[in-house]
Formats: C-alpha cells, sequence, structure tokens
C-alpha cells in the first residue's frame, strides 16, 4: 500500500514526532540493549524512520538532520527539514522522561513549523495547537542543564532571583517554558541548528521570545550549522535578561 500524503506541514510534523518518539520508546522497552548501546540505537532506528518518512512525504524539501550525513544540496533549498531524532540521548539512555524528539521546517531561513514530542510525558507540542500559558509565579524559574548548568545561565539568575530547575534536553528545556514549568530557557554552552529549530518554532508560535543571546533572530539551513546560544523565556521579561546576559559578557 502506498503511503498516504500529509498535506499539512504542521500536522506532518506531529506525526513524525509521536511516531519517532514511540519508535524509540519501544526501542527501550525491549530491555534488549542498555547503557550508551541504547542511546546509539534509539537515535539510529528513529532516524532511519524520519529519514525515510520525510522522503516519501516531501521528497522536494531538504533534510539537516545530527545523525546523518550532512550535504550541500539543502542550502539551495528554500524548505528544509531539521530534526534531532533523540535529543537528550543521555536522558533516553538512563530512562529519564526528560528528552524529546524534534521536527521543525525552516522555510527561507526561518524556523516556521515545528513539533516536539516530549515521549516520557507524553505530548507532542506543535505550532499549530497554542496552548495558554500558565500564570507567571512571583519567583521567576530559569530551566539549566541538570549536569552541566552554564556560568551565563547561572549568573543571570542570581541577578534576576530566579530558582534554578535542572533539566535534561534542549526540547524538554524550551517545552519546559510552554508547560509552565520554568519562565526562561538561557543557553550559551554550544548547539547546533537541530538542538533549537523545532524548539524554537514551537516557542515563536506559541508567543513566546526566542531569538540569539545578543538579540538577533534565529536562523537556519547555514552552511555552519554551529547556534550555539539561545534565549527562549515571555517576552516581557527579555529586554532585562538580555540586557544582563550583555552587561555580564
Amino acid at each position: 500500500m502506498a503511503a498516504s500524503i500529509i498535506a499539512d506541514d504542521a500536522e506532518l510534523a506531529a506525526r513524525l514526532a509521536e511516531a519517532a518518539g514511540r519508535i524509540a520508546v519501544e526501542v527501550r522497552d525491549s530491555g534488549l540493549i542498555d547503557g550508551k548501546a541504547l542511546g546509539k540505537a534509539g537515535d539510529a532506528v528513529a532516524n532511519a524512520f524520519l529519514m525515510r518518512a520525510i522522503a516519501e512525504q516531501r521528497p522536494e524539501d531538504g533534510v539537516l538532520s545530527e545523525e546523518s550525513a550532512d550535504t550541500e544540496e539543502r542550502l539551495g533549498k528554500e524548505r528544509v527539514w531539521i530534526i534531532d531524532p533523540v535529543d537528550g540521548t543521555r536522558e533516553y539512555g538512563e530512562r529519564r522522561c526528560d528528552w524529546a524528539v524534534h521536527v521543525g521546517l525552516a522555510i527561507g531561513g526561518r524556523p516556521v513549523i515545528g513539533a516536539v514530542a516530549l515521549p516520557g510525558v507524553p505530548q507532542v507540542l506543535r505550532t499549530d495547537r497554542v496552548q495558554p500559558l500558565p500564570p507567571v509565579p512571583e519567583r521567576l524559574r530559569m530551566v539549566v542543564s541538570r549536569t552541566r548548568p552554564g556560568a551565563d545561565s547561572q549568573a543571570v539568575a542570581e541577578a534576576l532571583g530566579a530558582e534554578l530547575v535542572p533539566m535534561g534536553s534542549a526540547g524538554a528545556k524550551a517545552m519546559a517554558v510552554i508547560r509552565g514549568e520554568a519562565d526562561i530557557y538561557l543557553h550559551s554552552g554550544g548547539q547546533y541548528e537541530w538542538d533549537n529549530c523545532a524548539p524554537a518554532a514551537v516557542a515563536l508560535a506559541h508567543g513566546l521570545h526566542a531569538s540569539r543571546i545578543d538579540g538577533s533572530p534565529m536562523t537556519y539551513n547555514n552552511k555552519d550549522v554551529s547556534l550555539p546560544d539561545l534565549l527562549i523565556c515571555r517576552k516581557e521579561h527579555a529586554e532585562r535578561v538580555l540586557a544582563l546576559v550583555a552587561q555580564i559578557g
């Protein structure tokens, strides 16, 4: 039977992310692989599915994946899918909940469409189904890496009097702002386009601020796929956080 073509890009992104997450969970729950090998297997299987499914559904589009060899062919494409099959491989391998699947679509270099699956919750946050943001607490919360929180983030949190919330993957941290688990996600320790394209798209769709830490916009489908820093937060906090970053830097 031929694959049915999903015309809507946002629906496709969500279906891809949800299915890839489900596949990764099946690999993990088989109980046949453990440790670092489990992370590699989950990444490989989820990536194989995503690459094949995108080729079937959007054969004319470009693709950039953390787990596939990059080529310059995508640079000439207006539409490029940017994917991270398992974001937070360590957390996935440790059977934690704070890992994600990223499926983003950059159009003209902008993060326009995206879905971030949180299979451990489970939930898929997407650009076409915007949920209301929870109320802001009296004390702000800044989500940071649970294993290597950045010095900049800690300094900004101290200046704001914000509580630090350790968490795993980039996708889980970005979605924590939408889910009401945190208010600010500030990162300056190095990332790549697949780490933040889908999260940035989903955050922007929900009315959040998403930029580089110098305030410049997030742009994608570059030859150099390093995109080392970002800020995702409510718009009312962005100016103060960016000013503090500039001051600390």
